[in-house]
């Protein structure tokens, strides 16, 4: 018998600690990902502002919530703007962000192919 209250309450202990795990490495994500607008360049994640703290209860309740990486994102986006995120969708407002290292790269690899090939002749 004491075997059996022992396995039930090991059985019962470990999926809520397991859980919670989860919900904190889900909010490290989250937050690592939101940009701090009081802190420039810090993520809410490094910044210890009065904003920063009241978003990382905001994160907090969602997760409690229910909602899954991406509600949370799209609930900070139309509160805040694209800008709130460091990793923003690809999307109308965003396509230049996007391309604009590819654009670079052809650009530049261009201007080297051109040189090394005037530098042959």
């Amino acid at each position: 018998m004491k075997i059996l209250r022992l396995f039930l309450i090991i059985f019962f202990i470990l999926p809520v600690n397991s859980l919670k795990a989860d919900n904190e490495a889900l909010k490290s994500k989250i937050t690592k990902n939101l940009r701090c607008l009081v802190c420039q360049g810090q993520s809410i994640y490094d910044s210890d502002s009065e904003f920063a703290n009241s978003l990382k209860i905001v994160v907090d309740n969602k997760i409690n919530e229910g909602l899954s990486e991406k509600q949370i994102y799209s609930y900070f986006q139309s509160k805040y703007g694209d800008w709130i995120l460091y990793n923003p969708s690809f999307n109308k407002s965003t396509y230049f962000l996007w391309l604009l290292p590819l654009l670079i790269f052809f650009v530049g690899g261009a201007i080297i192919f051109i040189k090394f090939i005037k530098k042959q002749k």
